[in-house]
This record gives structure tokens, C-alpha cells and sequence, in this order.
């Protein structure tokens, strides 16, 4: 629905929320989230 790969989106947020800080867990959420490579490209 979200054009997401389902385990590709599944196994980086079971690996990313352990960390992740509570009042930023609406990043993880199917429509906002993006994978963590794509995450540092566009820090960069």
C-alpha cells in the first residue's frame, strides 16, 4: 500500500527501535519511513 517492501521494512524497524528515541517513533511508521542507507544520503 505504501510501496514499501514488507521485509525490508519490517527487519530495519525491529533493528532501528531498540535506539530510536520515543517522541521520534512516528519516523518509523510505514508512510514516513525511509531506509536507514537512504537516511544517511541525505544527511550527507
Amino acid at each position: 500500500m505504501n510501496g514499501l517492501d514488507p521485509q525490508a521494512y519490517l527487519a530495519d524497524v525491529l533493528d532501528r527501535i531498540h535506539d530510536h528515541m520515543v517522541n521520534r517513533l512516528a519516523e518509523l511508521l510505514p508512510w514516513n519511513w525511509k531506509p536507514a542507507d537512504q537516511k544517511r544520503s541525505e544527511a550527507a
